[in-house]
């Protein structure tokens, strides 16, 4: 069964580059692990773009250009992401997050936020984007809020709903400075998402004591 939410094709372009942050990266990956159709339309960004660089005119060469070449296709391929093995029909998390965290749902190292909400924080080395998992109970909603940078939640069990949108495992939600929205973990499963953001989130609704939970997301 196919999946209704993807990521932008200017994502897909930069994760098959190699140009994204670790976290954003993280997200791609699982996403891709998950998504039998964003993994093809990547091979096809990556055949457009060799295509193009074959179309280029021939320009003379300095004696220092092939070296420079070989040294650049060196670290495109180093920086390159290895494409993401599908994921298991039976496992929660996709292999890019299970390599992250040593397991299933079960190896996860769970800390409450408060609410029966809990999170885990997953380390980046790079300090460009924050990557936490999250499980967040049927019908509790992150409180009305904006962002003062990007975002990104993938959804592994359960599932988000956002107005009339309703995000299954494996969907993407992005969202950015003019989104202002108030997702909810839907009715079912506990909803397990991976939530990654590039700057905090910013409230706009009168739940003060609710916001709380999620003020440092």
């Amino acid at each position: 069964m196919g999946l209704n939410w993807h990521p932008s094709d200017d994502l897909l372009a930069e994760y098959g580059a190699g140009t994204l942050a670790e976290g954003w990266s993280l997200a791609m990956a699982s996403h891709l692990a998950m998504c039998p159709d964003c993994r093809a339309a990547a091979i096809a960004l990556d055949a457009i773009g060799g295509a193009a660089l074959d179309s280029l005119p021939a320009v003379p060469m300095t004696d220092s250009a092939l070296d420079y070449a070989l040294s650049a296709i060196q670290d495109a391929r180093q920086q390159q992401p290895e494409p993401p093995r599908p994921a298991s029909p039976n496992a929660v998390l996709p292999p890019p997050l299970a390599d992250y965290v040593g397991g299933d749902v079960d190896a996860i190292k769970w800390r409450s936020i408060g609410g029966k909400v809990r999170q885990c924080i997953l380390p980046t080395t790079d300090g460009k984007a924050s990557a936490r998992l999250l499980t967040i109970p049927p019908g509790t909603a992150v409180p009305e809020h904006t962002h003062s940078g990007q975002e990104i939640i993938l959804v592994l069990q359960g599932s988000v709903v956002d107005g009339d949108a309703v995000y299954g495992p494996g969907d993407v939600q992005q969202a950015d400075a003019d989104v202002t929205h108030m997702p909810a973990a839907g009715p079912g499963d506990v909803c397990i998402c991976l939530l990654v953001t590039d700057g905090p989130l910013k409230f706009t609704g009168l739940l003060p004591k609710l916001a709380g939970l999620f003020a440092k997301l």
